[in-house]
């Protein structure tokens, strides 16, 4: 096997400078456009659109040959000699031009941070990548507030409080808690006076400690962040109390700076779509905020291609490149290399068969519910997470008999034939296999469709029993997402629904489903860079005033969304970061 792309394939990539920086967005912007189609494919249409013949047959042929863990080793670059040259030109070309996500210690970034280590009380309620994340970033963002002379932060999207709490009470700092949901604010404030106690009790002498304030605030620009944050620090100069105020109304733009506002430093852990550009806004427009600590997510729910200020683009050199992405594409740079290589056999082909589920899924649809199909249907976050729920205990309870080789169905006939030989109502679980849903409480042999999918779907016509043993084991499992499927949608009374004519015709196809959806996750890291950049030279476009740098701060694996965008006001004395090791490729 081939290392994966280290340096990428040519010259290392930079992006110290706005012009390094615009030349390494031009070369993902060219390839991503020599790829479109493949960018803009929707798995749920696999079938449909017969989207495996987009790709090199070449590609296809020797990739549907390949063990699983070459598949999710593709985007990390990973390649094997014996693929075609074209093939492993896409893989390294790809990996060679994303941002380089391995970790590096704060002290490598700024040699005067430090990390404090949350103790139990502080980390009550996080789980490892909370913590994790807590620490690095808290003390990212002190190191920054101390060397410009801010004293208060201000936690953009805070949720429950975490950093904001480990910012108060393991650095002494004031903060600003701004988050949409009230009871997030409600939690907040009671954590903190939890943890205030355990403080206060631990200190010799007597310390005052201050506790985040909290401030509820739907934030739809960046002139209402800068308003509700100046307003939040207008009376107490920074010596803030547990306070929740609701600002949902429309609030007036900042007419002038008011000088009498200490500095302050912008921080936000994971903002969600605009809300992490809007700080990137406030950061240059108003005075008080010196510094900026952003780490984002959920690209997918960026505004692009608006009148108004877009999440997306919002730099001069991409809004000049015409370049559109869309919320298909956005959403693909969520995709993680760290996690794809991690992931077990046994998980990977779980999801392969879930993809290939949906994909045949929607011929159902297209067939017998073409009206439905029209509507570019979702059948929700809770649906897929219980079919992948129900599809692994399902698996489970085959091995768990101990017969591997057939995986616990006798014969397939066995499987779809009620003891007086016609076909059943509803489909029938192994043997001793329990299902554990939320909305189903079942026990012994059989288990009621009626009660997961919650319609009236009364008989669905699986056709004859003479598939192979394995085809058996999947054409169930599949009938049984389909049947949740349509009961989700609410697609009623169904007759004469043949699943296994369209099973048939699509089963062939289903080894090319894995193949095609890693190569399209290879592009989501590039797709992700692209838009980290757009953020960046946006920043170094203001000009010599600023500094600004992304910076690995957090594990990959424990947390993907792991680049902190950081940057500062050149005011007063320059912090002095290792560029080296934030901004080269």
């Amino acid at each position: 096997m081939a290392a994966p792309a280290s340096g990428g394939r040519g010259r290392a990539r930079s992006c110290e400078t706005a012009e390094q920086t615009r030349e390494w967005m031009e070369a993902i912007a060219s390839f991503l456009g020599r790829h479109r189609p493949l960018l803009e494919a929707h798995v749920v249409n696999f079938f449909k659109d017969r989207l495996w013949e987009m790709v090199d047959a070449d590609w296809m042929e020797c990739l549907r040959r390949e063990p699983v863990e070459s598949l999710l080793m593709l985007p990390s670059g990973c390649v094997q000699d014996h693929w075609p040259s074209s093939l492993q030109e896409f893989i390294l070309t790809a990996r060679s031009l994303v941002l380089p996500r391995e970790q590096k210690s704060p002290q490598s970034f700024l040699p005067n941070s430090r990390v404090a280590s949350i103790g139990t009380v502080l980390a009550q309620g996080m789980n490892s990548k909370k913590k994790h994340e807590i620490e690095a970033l808290s003390g990212i963002v002190d190191a920054i507030a101390r060397s410009r002379g801010a004293k208060t932060v201000v936690d953009v999207g805070s949720g429950q409080g975490y950093l904001a709490q480990a910012l108060s009470f393991e650095y002494q700092l004031a903060v600003i808690a701004i988050d949409a949901s009230s009871h997030h604010a409600s939690v907040t404030n009671t954590r903190a006076e939890r943890i205030k106690k355990h403080y206060a009790a631990k200190c010799v002498e007597k310390q005052q400690f201050k506790v985040p304030r909290t401030v509820t605030c739907h934030v739809l620009s960046s002139d209402t962040l800068a308003a509700v944050t100046l307003d939040a620090c207008q009376d107490d100069h920074g010596e803030h109390i547990t306070e929740t105020n609701n600002c949902n109304q429309s609030i007036p733009q900042i007419e002038q700076p008011n000088h009498s506002i200490p500095q302050l430093v912008l921080a936000g852990l994971h903002a969600c779509g605009d809300l992490s550009v809007n700080m990137l806004r406030v950061f240059v427009s108003c005075e008080q905020v010196q510094a900026l600590v952003s780490v984002g997510c959920c690209y997918n729910l960026l505004s692009e291609d608006t009148d108004t200020c877009p999440g997306f683009p919002i730099s001069k050199a991409a809004k000049s490149s015409k370049l559109v992405l869309g919320k298909s594409i956005r959403d693909l740079a969520c995709q993680s290399a760290e996690r794809w290589r991690n992931l077990t056999k046994e998980m990977a082909l779980q999801n392969f068969d879930i993809h290939a589920f949906r994909a045949a899924f929607q011929m159902v649809l297209e067939k017998y519910f073409p009206e439905v199909s029209r509507l570019s249907p979702s059948i929700g976050r809770q649906g897929k997470a219980l079919r992948r729920q129900r599809l692994r205990k399902v698996m489970e309870s085959h091995l768990a008999m101990g017969k591997a080789d057939d995986l616990s169905y006798p014969n397939c006939k066995e499987q779809h034939m009620n003891t007086d030989g016609s076909l059943p109502t509803e489909p029938t679980a192994p043997k001793g296999a329990v299902e554990c849903c939320s909305n189903e409480l079942c026990t012994g042999d059989t288990y009621s469709t009626s009660a997961v999918v919650g319609s009236s779907i009364s008989r669905v016509n699986v056709g004859p029993s003479d598939t192979n043993l394995d085809e058996c084991c999947k054409f169930t499992l599949f009938k049984d997402f389909t049947i949740s499927g349509l009961g989700r949608l609410g697609c009623g009374f169904v007759e004469d629904v043949n699943l296994l004519e369209i099973w048939k015709d699509v089963q062939h196809f289903t080894e090319f489903i894995g193949p095609f959806w890693c190569l399209r996750a290879a592009l989501g890291p590039l797709v992700e860079t692209y838009i980290l950049l757009d953020r960046l030279l946006f920043l170094q476009e203001q000009g010599s005033a600023v500094e600004a740098s992304l910076f690995p701060l957090f594990d990959p694996a424990m947390s993907p969304r792991n680049m902190a965008l950081v940057a500062w006001k050149l005011t007063g004395d320059p912090l002095e970061p290792s560029h080296g090791n934030a901004s080269h490729a």
